[in-house]
């Protein structure tokens, strides 16, 4: 994974992508957090490694990423692709769902999320 960041720093961006939370993310976390969701604990915006996720359940070792337009070239995919391997390697299962898709049907996106923790 490279050279180990700062657990503070992490954190810190962490705490600032909570603040500043985009529309989709806000969506989802009203529809998972106070384990409203399969009665599963959720956190958002966590630190895993050097990453910061946009969801996770850890009881059941899923993370979720709402990917907006920022992750449709090139660069983006291949860092998704490094994160998830690594996230893999730890023994995460990923769940990427399209901004557009959780802003047009939460209800279709919240059902993905529950197949995937099911799964």
């Amino acid at each position: 994974m490279g050279e180990e960041i700062p657990r503070s720093i992490v954190l810190h961006f962490a705490r600032e992508q909570r603040a500043n939370a985009v529309i989709a993310e806000t969506m989802i976390w009203r529809e998972v957090r106070n384990r409203r969701c399969l009665g599963l604990r959720f956190q958002r915006q966590v630190p895993l490694g050097n990453f910061i996720v946009d969801f996770v359940c850890l009881e059941r070792r899923l993370v979720v990423e709402i990917d907006g337009p920022s992750h449709q070239n090139h660069a983006a995919a291949q860092s998704d692709g490094k994160r998830d391997a690594w996230f893999k390697q730890e023994g995460f299962r990923i769940l990427r769902l399209a901004n557009d898709l959780v802003i047009a049907s939460t209800e279709l996106a919240i059902a993905r999320i529950q197949a995937a923790l099911r799964g």
